[in-house]
């Protein structure tokens, strides 16, 4: 889903020159880098390029994740893993049953999400990832991580 460009800044935890992010309007974030030749963004480069870009579109993956029902309730959730005790079966492919819903919250680190060859999201504290019933998916830390997943249902009628 396209979103327009809010704020650009630094990349905290950037290596070089370069390493920026994109604030956009929707509330979530985007690097935005200049690596030539596979991303080439000289404009990242100047605070005048960068000012340049501000209300610029861009695809926001997290806004293309699904979204969990208002209504959906918690109803168990696992343990906290970390990159050594995650189960194999969190990272291949699998699903949630008819009817659960799956949050997956990160306390530290970050998790790559990845909805069968569809899409993939990094996952890291405050940017939690959201699994539809039946939804073949799987999960693999990037770096050091604790995470754990909420299962959740619509209350019944």
């Amino acid at each position: 889903m396209k979103r327009p460009i809010a704020a650009v800044r630094p990349d905290p935890q950037g290596e070089r020159a370069g390493d920026y992010i994109a604030d956009l309007d929707c509330g979530h974030p985007q690097h935005v880098r200049h690596r030539p030749p596979f991303e080439l963004r000289p404009w990242v480069l100047t605070p005048e390029g960068r000012a340049e870009k501000i209300g610029v579109e861009l695809d926001c993956a997290f806004c293309d994740m699904p979204a969990l029902p208002t209504t959906a309730q918690v109803y168990k959730r696992t343990a906290t893993f970390n990159g050594d005790s995650i189960p194999a079966a969190l990272r291949r492919d699998h699903s949630t049953r008819r009817g659960t819903w799956g949050r997956i919250v990160i306390e530290s680190g970050t998790l790559l999400y990845e909805i069968a060859e569809d899409a993939a999201w990094v996952l890291r504290p405050g940017i939690t990832g959201v699994i539809a019933p039946e939804q073949t998916h799987r999960v693999e830390p990037v770096g050091p991580v604790q995470f754990f997943v909420e299962f959740l249902r619509l209350p019944k009628s």
